[in-house]
Formats: structure tokens, C-alpha cells, sequence
């Protein structure tokens, strides 16, 4: 079919949205009719006659989903960690491998459009139809995002430091502010182009890139940034012991404790990992207060179970900052890109760490990738089938989209 299609027919099963609530419904025998780029209407099947013309996509057989939201990932780069990652890790730095990886091997910009093209697929072939790329911008990147069909947010990542190691328990800090201020000034030129491009697919993130690599001056800029220009809001925090322990060398309180006391967590951030808060069995910090700072100020977690299952690490638990009120949508951060294999190890993991089967369930799983992605992104037509939404439709996973 060249042209693309006004219904979709003979449905034996979707997953709807129940009514204008945050939950998903299944529906048996389903039509959806399509009309620019939103879906128009959900009739039982055969209630509605072919219109003359009408390109018509025959479902028989297949199951409708909505598009999946992965609002953390860093597509350009993790291909090329591809059987490194799985098992590197520092014994003196809690087993993560993140600081030493990121000195000893980085892709070339010639390879990174390849490495992106080769994970836009995978997350296509998951379901996913919206993404955030994290990355150092690079030539071809909104070009290859915007081929892939894909809706994408731009997040062109900014640092005034970069790590060093002068042994291997030893990591360090290597200052360099004017550089990170004309990193800042890239991103706003390349997040300004990525909302002009004429896909009508690209938006854009703010994203200095980690806590512990940021001046606070230029975290303030970045946030005001934000704030001034309607975008999402956006670092890692919270993803190493090392990070924490060097944050409360520094000020004196955990990660998550000076984002709130410098006015950076916001209802339009979105905290990449989020995992060791002061009460994790890995920091034990003498507060426990970092998940209420979270839900207070209204912001989401991305949370992105599978780089830090491969050290041993996990969140303690997804299930408490649900109930707590905390909006979680899901990334895939790493190789491979697929979201369902982050759903199925986001439930696991969760019942482990709380040893309760109640932590998380499939649906929940189902509804962050969707419902907890969307609201992140401060999206209200994603993530969900119905009258009204955007026509992103998985179809049978792993196979067909449109």
C-alpha cells in the first residue's frame, strides 16, 4: 500500500482507552477510522460500510496497540556497546562501568547515524512510536529521526564537566565551564531547529547532562531556559552511587535534595533513572525524604530497569513511587532498544526488591509506557486509542506499524 490508510478492519483485538480514564480496556472485533493522523472513530467491525476509495488495512488477525512512549534513550551511542555492556563494571565503583566506559570507547560521528538508524529500528519493531534521544548532537541526527516515521524529542545534552579516573576507585571531575556554555548554546540552536523542521515530528528537551557534571549556574540557566521556552526539562540523577556520594561531598544532601533546593524539579521535569534515593539499601542516607521532594513538585521518573540489572543494581521499588503519587514512564537508556523487554523487567525487578507480586503488575507496566510517558512529555493525544488521539498504532507487535 503506498498511500496510508483511511480504516483499519476486521480488528479481532485492540487495547483502547476506557472511556477518558487513565487505563487501557480491551475491545473485541474493532474498525478505526483514521482521518489526518488522528483517529476519528472506533466502530464495532462491519458496522460501517466501505466508502468508494477508501484505503482500507485489513487487521484480520492482528492486534492493535497504541504507540509506546520510551522517554529516555540513547540511541546514537549504546549500539556500540553492544557485548561490552552486558558484563563491564568497576568493582570499586559499585560495579557501575558508566565512568570508565565513557572514557575508553565512543563511536565515531561518521558511525552514528548508523548506530541511531539501527536503533530507531528496534524500537519500531517493539511498538515504540515516540522517543527521547539523548545524545551529543551530531551531523544527520534530526535527518535520520525524522526519516525513521517516528515522533522524537531533541534532547542535546550539555555539560561543563567531564569524568576522569586517576585509579580505579578514584573518579574525577574535569571542570571546563566555557565549554559547557557553548554546549548550551548549541542545544538551544539544534533544539530550535528540531521544533522547526518540516516533518511536524521533532520537539525538543532540555537536558544538561547529569547532575554531578553541571555547574549550578548552568543548571539555573538551563532551567530558566525551560521555563521561558515551554520545553521539558531534563538530567540523570540519581543513577550511581559515586554520583551521590560526590553530590553529598559537595553540598552536603543527596542529588534529588539540592534539584529541589535549586528549584529544578518542576511538573514539566523528567528525572532519568532516579534509582538511588536516600533510603535505597545501597545509600542509607540518614534522610528519607527524597521521594516525597518528587511527588511534591509533580515531576516524572524515567525509569530504565536494564542497564543497572546488568550491575546488580535495581529501583527499591517502582510499586512505592507509584503509590506515592510519582508519574513513572519507561526508557530503554541502552542496547537493545526494545520497551517491552524494559515492561517485563521493570515488574520482575519490582517484585523482587519489594518481595511483593502486588509491586507491579502488567498493566501498570503497560500504562507507564504509555499514559506515564505521555503525561512526562505533557502530552495529552499519545499513548492511548481513541477518538481524537494520534494514529500511532502498533500493530501485532514486531511486525507492522503505522
Amino acid at each position: 500500500m503506498t498511500s496510508r490508510p483511511q480504516s483499519i478492519r476486521n480488528l479481532p483485538w485492540a487495547v483502547v482507552r476506557d472511556g477518558k480514564e487513565r487505563r487501557h480496556v480491551y475491545r473485541r472485533n474493532v474498525d478505526i477510522f483514521l482521518e489526518n493522523g488522528k483517529i476519528a472513530e472506533l466502530t464495532p467491525a462491519g458496522v460501517r460500510a466501505t466508502g468508494p476509495g477508501e484505503e482500507v488495512l485489513d487487521g484480520s488477525g492482528l492486534l492493535a496497540l497504541p504507540g509506546l512512549i520510551n522517554i529516555h534513550s540513547h540511541p546514537s551511542t549504546e549500539p556500540g556497546y553492544r557485548g561490552v555492556r552486558e558484563d563491564h563494571g568497576v568493582p570499586e565503583q559499585q560495579m557501575t562501568g558508566l565512568m570508565e566506559r565513557l572514557q575508553a570507547f565512543r563511536l565515531p560521528d561518521d558511525s552514528r547515524v548508523g548506530a541511531a538508524t539501527l536503533a530507531y529500528s528496534e524500537m519500531l519493531r517493539a511498538g515504540t512510536t515516540t522517543a527521547c534521544d539523548v545524545t551529543v548532537p551530531f551531523e544527520g541526527w534530526l535527518e535520520t529521526m525524522a526519516r525513521s516515521g517516528m515522533r522524537f524529542y531533541a534532547a542535546p545534552t550539555f555539560a561543563s564537566a567531564r569524568w576522569g579516573m586517576s585509579a580505579p576507585q578514584t573518579v574525577t571531575w574535569k571542570w571546563d565551564e566555557a565549554r559547557g556554555l557553548a554546549e548550551f548554546e548549541k542545544a538551544k540552536r539544534v533544539m530550535a531547529d528540531a521544533e522547526a523542521h518540516n516533518s511536524g515530528r521533532l520537539d525538543a528537551m532540555v537536558f544538561p547532562a547529569q547532575i554531578d557534571t553541571v555547574t549550578p549556574e548552568l543548571f539555573a540557566q538551563g532551567r530558566r531556559h525551560a521555563d521561558e521556552s515551554g520545553r521539558r526539562f531534563s538530567t540523570h540523577i540519581g543513577q550511581s552511587v559515586v554520583e551521590v556520594r560526590e553530590m553529598i561531598r559537595r553540598h552536603n544532601m543527596t542529588p534529588i535534595q539540592w534539584a529541589a533546593a535549586n528549584g529544578l524539579m518542576k511538573s514539566d521535569t523528567v528525572l532519568a533513572h532516579c534509582i538511588l534515593l536516600d533510603d535505597h539499601p545501597q545509600i542509607r542516607w540518614h534522610t528519607a525524604k527524597d521521594l516525597d521532594l518528587i511527588a511534591e513538585a509533580g515531576a516524572s521518573v524515567a525509569h530504565c530497569p536494564q542497564p543497572f540489572a546488568r550491575y546488580g543494581l535495581a529501583m527499591d521499588h517502582v510499586g512505592r513511587y507509584r503509590a506515592r503519587g510519582v508519574n513513572v514512564g519507561l526508557g530503554t537508556d541502552c542496547a537493545p532498544h526494545n520497551l517491552i523487554e524494559e515492561m517485563r523487567l521493570a515488574i520482575v525487578a519490582g517484585r523482587l526488591m519489594s518481595e511483593d507480586i502486588r509491586s507491579l503488575d502488567t498493566a501498570g507496566a503497560f500504562e507507564a509506557a504509555t499514559f506515564g510517558g505521555a503525561a512526562a512529555l505533557g502530552r495529552d493525544h499519545i499513548g492511548a486509542l481513541g477518538p481524537g488521539m494520534a494514529a500511532d498504532i502498533g500493530l501485532e507487535i514486531g511486525r507492522a506499524h503505522v
